[in-house]
This record gives C-alpha cells, sequence and structure tokens, in this order.
C-alpha cells in the first residue's frame, strides 16, 4: 500500500502546473459532465454527496435572493465548496483527487435526477450549477483552463461537431478596424488579442451588449471575452441533458429506494438543504435547559416558529398534536431532558387535571426521547421537514409562519415579537417570503435582531436550515458578546426520522 502510494505520489510530483495526469480517472478538475458516472455507489453515499452538493447549490440561490455582491458571492462559494465539495489542484499530491472528483461527478447526475422533474427546477439548478461552474473556472489556473477548453475542442472535433473556429491573422487584420469598434478596443489590442468565431448563439450575452462582431450568423470573441463561450456551451449543454433525463425518468418508478431520496432532494430548495440535529443527549451541562428558562429563552433565542407555539401555549394551556410534536423535539434538541420535559409540559397544560396529563400526554414526551414505543431517538425537525410535511389548518398553531401566516399577520408577528418594525427590513422580509425563500426570510429576521451584518447569516453566510441552528447561535452570540469565552460546537448532524403516526396521539 504504500509503495504503490509513494509512485503515484512522485509521478504527480514530476508533472507541471496544468499537466493532464494520465493515472488520474478524473484528470482535470473542470467537467461538462457528459458521460454519466459508472461503477456502483451505495445508498448512503448516493444521499450523503448528494445533500452535500445541494448545500452549495441552495446557498448560491439564497446569494441570488439576497442580491450579494460578486466578491460577496465567490466567498460564499468558497465556503461552501471547501467545506462540502472541495476540488483541489493536480498538485495538492496529500489528497484523493480522484475521491473528490468522483463525489462531484455523481452528485452532479444524482441533481440531475431530481431537478428534472419541472421546469421551475430546470430552471433553477441551471442557474446555480452555471454559477458554480464559473466559480471553479475562474479559479482554475491558466494552465487548467486551456488544457479543459483543449480537451473539449479535441472531443468536438472528433465527434465532427465543432463549434468554434480560430480567425486566422490575414482575416483579423482584414477586419481589425471593425473588432475594434464592436469590442471597444484600440487597435494595438485588437492586434494583440487572439479571436475566435462562434455561431452568434453561443455568445448571447455578449451579442446583447454588444461587445463581440457580427457577420453572416458568426461572433468573433476575443480571448478576454472567451470563458463567455465556455460559460454558455456549460448552460446549453445541461439544459439539454436535463431533457433527456426527464425521458429516461420514468424507468426509476420501479426502484422504491431511489425515488423517496430524489424527492426529497428536490424539495430542499424550498427551504434550503435540511440541517438536521442531534437530541439533547450530547448536550453540555452548561447548555441544559430547565422549564424555568424556557420563558426567557423563547423572547431572546427562538425562532419565529418556535416562538409562536410558546404564545400559543401560554394562550391556551394546550398544543395539538402536531404543535407538540414539533415544538417537544425542539425543546429536547435545545438541552431539555425528559424529565425537564415533564415539568415544563405538565405547568403548561395547567387546566389539565394530573389523570389526564399523565394517560395523555406523558407516553408521548416519553416517546419522542426514545423512551416507548420503537425506542428511536427523533432529532428536532428541520425547516424543510416543517414546511413540506403536516400542512396546517385554519385551527392549527404548528409549521412555519414565514409559509403558512398571511402578510397581514407576518408582519404583525414581527413587529409584536421581534420589533421588527422598519418598512425596509419588512419589505426585504416580506419578498423573500413572496419568492418562497422562506428560509432567506427567517435569516434575515435573526441578522436583524441579533445585531448581525446583512448577508452574514447564522455564520460565514449560511442561512438558517432548522430551527435549533438559529437557536444554538443565538445563544453562542450571547455568550460571545458576554464574554463567556469559548462556546461549545453545534451538535452533529444526524439525518431526520419521522415518529411513528401510530405511537402518539392526535
Amino acid at each position: 500500500m504504500d509503495s504503490g502510494r509513494s509512485r503515484k505520489l512522485q509521478s504527480t510530483n514530476n508533472a507541471g502546473p496544468g499537466v493532464v495526469e494520465q493515472h488520474l480517472k478524473y484528470p482535470q478538475r473542470l467537467s461538462f459532465y457528459e458521460r454519466p458516472p459508472l461503477g456502483e455507489v451505495t445508498l448512503e453515499d448516493f444521499e450523503t454527496w448528494a445533500i452535500d452538493r445541494l448545500r452549495v447549490l441552495a446557498e448560491i440561490e439564497a446569494s441570488f435572493i439576497r442580491n450579494r455582491s460578486t466578491l460577496e458571492l465567490k466567498s460564499i462559494i468558497k465556503l461552501q465548496t471547501d467545506k462540502y465539495l472541495p476540488l483541489s489542484a493536480n498538485t495538492a499530491f496529500t489528497r484523493d483527487l480522484d475521491g473528490e472528483r468522483k463525489k462531484d461527478h455523481v452528485s452532479h447526475f444524482i441533481l440531475r435526477l431530481a431537478f428534472c422533474r419541472s421546469e421551475e427546477l430546470k430552471r433553477r439548478f441551471v442557474k446555480a450549477e452555471v454559477t458554480l461552474f464559473k466559480f471553479r473556472y475562474e479559479d482554475e489556473t491558466r494552465e487548467g483552463q486551456q488544457a479543459f477548453s483543449s480537451t473539449q475542442q479535441q472531443q468536438q472535433n472528433a465527434a465532427s461537431n465543432a463549434s468554434s473556429e480560430t480567425v486566422s491573422p490575414e482575416e483579423k487584420q482584414r477586419l481589425r478596424e471593425q473588432l475594434a469598434v464592436a469590442s471597444n478596443m484600440p487597435l494595438r489590442i485588437v492586434d494583440e488579442e487572439n479571436y475566435i468565431k462562434v455561431p452568434w448563439t453561443k455568445v448571447p450575452s455578449l451579442v446583447q451588449q454588444r461587445r463581440v462582431f457580427l457577420s453572416k450568423g458568426l461572433a468573433y470573441v476575443p480571448a478576454s471575452h472567451q470563458s463567455t463561450v465556455v460559460y454558455q456551451d456549460f448552460q446549453t449543454r445541461l439544459e439539454k441533458a436535463l431533457d433527456e433525463t426527464e425521458k429516461s425518468l420514468p424507468r426509476l418508478d420501479e426502484d422504491d429506494r431511489l425515488i423517496p431520496i430524489l424527492e426529497h432532494l428536490s424539495r430542499g430548495f424550498l427551504a434550503g438543504v435540511t440541517s438536521e440535529y442531534n437530541s439533547g443527549d450530547e448536550v453540555a451541562d452548561g447548555d441544559r435547559v430547565t422549564a424555568e428558562m424556557v420563558e426567557e429563552m423563547s423572547r431572546k433565542h427562538w425562532p419565529m416558529c418556535m416562538r409562536n407555539l410558546q404564545e400559543q401555549l401560554k394562550r391556551d394551556k394546550h398544543l395539538k398534536h402536531y404543535a407538540r410534536l414539533q415544538y417537544g423535539l425542539f425543546l429536547k434538541g435545545v438541552g431539555m431532558s425528559v424529565e425537564e420535559a415533564m415539568i415544563f409540559w405538565r405547568k403548561s397544560f395547567s387546566s389539565v387535571s394530573d389523570d389526564k396529563f399523565n394517560k395523555e400526554y406523558r407516553y408521548n414526551i416519553r416517546h419522542s426521547y426514545g423512551l416507548e414505543g420503537k425506542r428511536n431517538n427523533y432529532p428536532a425537525k428541520s425547516c424543510q421537514t416543517i414546511i413540506m410535511n403536516n400542512q396546517p389548518g385554519p385551527q392549527d398553531s404548528h409549521g412555519c409562519p414565514f409559509r403558512h401566516f398571511s402578510p397581514e399577520n407576518l408582519t404583525l408577528a414581527l413587529s409584536a415579537h421581534y420589533k421588527v418594525s422598519s418598512p425596509a427590513d419588512v419589505k426585504e422580509i416580506l419578498e423573500a417570503v413572496k419568492a418562497q425563500k422562506y428560509h432567506v426570510a427567517c435569516t434575515r429576521v435573526f441578522e436583524i435582531t441579533h445585531s448581525v451584518p446583512a448577508r452574514e447569516g447564522v455564520g460565514e453566510g449560511e442561512s438558517v436550515t432548522h430551527p435549533n441552528k438559529y437557536a444554538a447561535r443565538s445563544r453562542e452570540l450571547e455568550q460571545i458578546r458576554a464574554g463567556g469565552g469559548v462556546v461549545a460546537p453545534a451538535p452533529v448532524p444526524k439525518k431526520e426520522e419521522e415518529i411513528d403516526e401510530m405511537d402518539v396521539d392526535i
């Protein structure tokens, strides 16, 4: 094993920058994802890799909604890709290059399956993927860009499908004045530039901006703008591939292992990607929450979905089944023990007799902590689950206020519970809600109420994707500002499991 690894590193070390490594199955970081992946992938990797890529795309889409600048967007993409979808250069001797690139390759095709189901999903997927590709292309070395372009040109020539042609020095000299006017360049720069000519449909953005010379249906593109050709080519191929994937999708209907995963992924954009939290079993003692602490903490740290449930509970001294389930698992996630949960719910249900409480509610509380029934240790519900599952009726209080409140009620709640009354802030939040970016609206409320710079989110530009993430970051900021020292890291993410409805009362 060691000797083989040494030989591989030695081979890589001898290669210069930008050289295509022949021993790599994936020799280049950049890809048009033309060939579907071959080989076996475990169901665990299938889902995990897709969710990691979805995290990156979800933050890209959130950045569009929040009007982040180009520099901010690049910073967000770098943070997210380094964390979830790294692609190291060929000179990164100690990294598993093929492993990283396989994950990137496979995860792209998985999300194709998930997002080819409707025109809206296709449009959003293409926009996010093109943005990710642009970032990676600009981050690549000039040698890497040239190697990638050369590979694509060779493949097109082999398929007799070349879509570009280099402009000869004689032709450039003959058209130099037209090229200078069209590109708004001095003649001396035109003389130094290399040009290619492509069908004008390959560069509609350059045509719209009047940056290229057009003749007989061809656009003459200077080297400084040839990246636009690459981006447009990537987008065109991806749009065509999604249409072809949609036609093949019915063949998967018989596989009951993949369809639920694909449906889960395609819903991820509605709430950002899910980011589940463990139960409070692993919360440090100093972060434990008691029944007596809930009222004050709800005003300082709870997101609107949980603050609304706390207010309803105080007013009615009761919550219906799905509201209890949503709030109970959240409290468990922030660090409330089962013993404190018993105390909290008993005091909150003050109009209920002890006998009725023990008969109708005690079992369900213990069940949510994994002490009854199947004894599953259920995690708190993510934003995606709250938004998509168990839609609330007119008399229900569970769900997501940004998704299920009317604009008037949402505006009142923002003012009453969070003191958000600035017309500009309210407008920004309501616009995110109108665009169905509920997690973006919640994130903006967090920033306003915690005096966090706009677009900072709950840390490193990330959006709120879980109520417990909101609460944990709120408590963390309070400790930091109070000089409370280093805060314990957030609980390790865990996949959600739905509570068996047969084990709970309605």
